[in-house]
């Protein structure tokens, strides 16, 4: 008798111990949607901003792709780095049925990257040039949201290359296109609905990169104009040198200062919002891969699409 009764309580205990474990998970799987940006959780993509040397350094890796991604051929045509094939920064975007200028879906980026050489082994160098502004740092987001490990940016953009006396060309490489195996990194991104859920959340800081004017709501461009609430204007500008070279970061120390003077902590859980989803790239690529910031995304659809739903919340005016 004694033997039965320990073996229905031994039974007891570990239904109870199986049921405060399936608790214990349904609580868990509840909650894990509500937690906030894990790092865990995004790829090990690197994107470097490299000086004009570092492409005479590298010049000779068998596995070294350089994009020229200025938008016009004819600048190409005129010279461009050796090796460099030409791929338009704008070839990336497109409408998708709502929205224009819109990145397209993971397939038509692995085509595009693939037809223009890049391998899943390639070690990717993106510059651009002149007015092209932040065509590089999109294209870099755009490895990086495929799923590519290995990007460098070309600081000074081919200005600095060539002012720093290397190697111009008017060749054409030849090449094979190879293997380019893609993934949807949605770690670096937030749709429309995140981006409701997080506005005047503790420890979420919107970054709007776009010129004072436009994130004022002073100029008419879209439908509704003006910002997401509570956003902050740091215009992309003030992370280059300007006029002398809009290509070219700053020193760090003056970032660091700039997003000190705004509040900007490496602890805040950052989303960066501009106008179609390109401008935001240079701070994303700046913030998380320079500084080391690990919560770091980019709202894509940004004011474009945001603007276009009359219901949803905006503010006017410079902010605090």
């Amino acid at each position: 008798m004694r033997f039965t009764i320990e073996k229905q309580l031994s039974r007891l205990k570990n239904w109870r111990s199986a049921l405060t474990f399936i608790t214990s998970l349904i609580a868990f799987a509840v909650v894990l949607p509500l937690l906030p940006f894990s790092p865990a959780v995004a790829n090990s993509s690197t994107v470097q901003f490299v000086p004009p040397s570092w492409v005479t350094e590298h010049a000779s890796d068998a596995n070294l792709r350089i994009l020229d991604v200025r938008i016009s051929p004819f600048d190409y045509f005129v010279g461009h780095i050796p090796k460099a094939v030409h791929i338009a920064d704008n070839t990336f975007r497109g409408p998708n049925g709502a929205l224009p200028v819109q990145y397209w879906q993971p397939d038509k980026l692995r085509s595009l990257f693939s037809e223009a050489g890049v391998t899943d082994d390639s070690k990717v160098l993106v510059y651009s040039d002149g007015r092209d502004f932040l065509g590089a740092t999109m294209v870099a987001y755009l490895l990086e949201r495929t799923g590519h490990s290995d990007v460098a940016i070309l600081d000074g953009g081919f200005a600095g290359y060539k002012a720093a006396q290397l190697p111009v060309t008017k060749e054409f490489p030849k090449y094979t296109p190879g293997k380019f195996t893609t993934t949807d990194n949605s770690s670096i991104r937030v749709t429309l609905n995140q981006v409701k859920a997080l506005i005047g959340k503790p420890g979420v800081t919107f970054i709007d990169p776009r010129p004072p004017e436009v994130f004022a709501g002073e100029q008419e461009i879209w439908v509704r104009n003006g910002h997401i609430p509570g956003a902050k204007n740091i215009p992309w500008v003030t992370f280059t040198l300007g006029e002398a070279n809009f290509h070219q970061l700053k020193p760090l120390d003056e970032i660091r200062q700039i997003l000190s003077d705004r509040g900007i902590s490496s602890s805040d859980d950052i989303i960066v919002s501009c106008s179609t989803g390109r401008e935001a790239t240079l701070q994303y690529n700046v913030l998380k891969h320079v500084l080391g910031y690990e919560k770091v995304r980019i709202y894509e659809g940004s004011w474009t699409e945001y603007s276009s739903y009359p219901d949803l919340p905006i503010e006017v005016g410079k902010g605090a």
